[in-house]
């Protein structure tokens, strides 16, 4: 009966929060287009309008740590499914530090893309203006950070960034008192307070009609969860998330490009798709339907810690009714890339040319040599691989060493 409660209220905390954000994104909405009107909003490129917004004097230092000149942005990722866009999250700009510690929390809490390395879609550009910026999403997050706690500095160690972070977003320590929801009350008294809370927080900044659709929203949510209030003790985030305090020496873009005579794994063909590996942190490639030579041609971000090791990589065959089958696997070696690039230093003080080779060898699941050149100024790797534990098939990428002071 207990899990039975922790899972009502899992569902409840889940859902009041999601919608306690859109009302506040509602709220920024109405600010940021009466306080900025037809500044940012009007058509346009859009690299363009990301420049305007990155210039605004709130956006110009990371909302983490104060560090000038952030390159990276942030969407609070709780919640988010597969393919969940910008639009529903609360987005800021970010230093590659901090983004390094973002990174580390996993895809179910950030989302992160470059400003400058990334292709941002209009949707993902649109939803970072309708935040507002860095202020108006500190405005929530650290609404009421308690005393003794220090926002970190853009020296501050790994572990402060981390614990500070993980505590910002991840555990919502700091909001509002409003957005807060206790235990310990009657299910009566909790559906007066808090949907009076509500309506007093965004009273001030919301219209009427606006209100009064929440009200009734949260009393209707209220009717729906009253047992949960019944549990002894809020689920803590902290018995299903751990991670650790890792410190992180750069980023690695891959780029996955295709896939050559891939397995058959359905009746004709296969829907593919590429899983990389790296630490605790995975990410994949989309799926491409009933194609045995798939071109992907999509870029991949995995933050490099200290002690890493390689990267595992495995494709597999999308199933809709049953387990996903895989396709093969191999193991990309980043040593010679990293050290390659460490040893040159700076990629941009040189012209093209080769500066490393990670050597095929019985051991490795190489085609070929993959050289390691400069080319326009950063560190590149051409990867040919040969699947392994499967009949067939082949996959071409391309890596890319960012170190953390770019």
């Amino acid at each position: 009966m207990l899990n039975d409660f922790r899972f009502g209220l899992a569902i409840f905390v889940q859902t009041s929060w999601t919608f306690a954000r859109l009302s506040w994104m509602i709220v920024s909405t109405n600010r940021a287009m009466s306080n900025r009107p037809g500044e940012l909003g009007r058509p346009g490129s859009g690299k363009r309008r990301l420049k305007d917004l990155l210039s605004q004097s709130d956006n110009r230092c990371c909302a983490d740590c104060g560090a000038p000149d952030p390159k990276w942005a942030f969407a609070d990722g709780f919640n988010m499914g597969v393919g969940a866009s910008l639009s529903a999250n609360i987005g800021v700009f970010i230093c590659l530090k901090c983004c390094g510690v973002h990174r580390s929390l996993g895809t179910h809490v950030s989302k992160v893309l470059s400003v400058t390395l990334d292709e941002w879609s209009d949707d993902e550009i649109d939803a970072m203006i309708e935040v507002g910026g860095n202020s108006s999403a500190n405005s929530i997050y650290e609404a009421f950070i308690p005393e003794g706690v220090s926002k970190p500095g853009p020296d501050s160690s790994h572990e402060q960034r981390t614990k500070f972070i993980r505590s910002k977003y991840e555990l919502q320590e700091f909001l509002k008192p409003s957005l807060r929801i206790s235990s310990g009350k009657s299910s009566a008294s909790l559906q007066s307070s808090f949907s009076r809370k509500i309506m007093d927080s965004f009273r001030s900044n919301t219209s009427q009609n606006q209100s009064v659709i929440f009200f009734f929203f949260y009393i209707f949510l209220f009717s729906l969860f009253p047992f949960v209030f019944y549990v002894p003790r809020m689920i803590n985030v902290e018995d299903h998330i751990q991670v650790g305090m890792v410190e992180f020496i750069g980023l690695l873009k891959v780029k996955v490009i295709k896939g050559i005579n891939l397995a058959i794994r359905d009746m004709m063909s296969s829907d593919p798709y590429v899983v990389l590996a790296l630490g605790q942190q995975i990410v994949q490639t989309t799926i491409i339907k009933s194609n045995l030579n798939p071109v992907w041609n999509e870029e991949l971000m995995l933050s490099v810690p200290q002690d890493f090791g390689s990267v595992k990589l495995k494709v597999f065959d999308h199933d809709t009714f049953s387990a996903d089958d895989i396709m093969g696997e191999a193991e990309i070696d980043i040593q010679p890339l990293i050290t390659s690039a460490m040893a040159f230093g700076d990629p941009e003080m040189f012209g093209n040319m080769q500066i490393g080779k990670w050597l095929k060898s019985d051991d490795n699941a190489l085609i070929d040599d993959s050289i390691i050149n400069i080319v326009d100024g950063k560190v590149k790797q051409e990867v040919s691989l040969k699947l392994q534990n499967v009949e067939s098939g082949e996959l071409e990428l391309e890596l890319e060493w960012i170190p953390l002071d770019q």
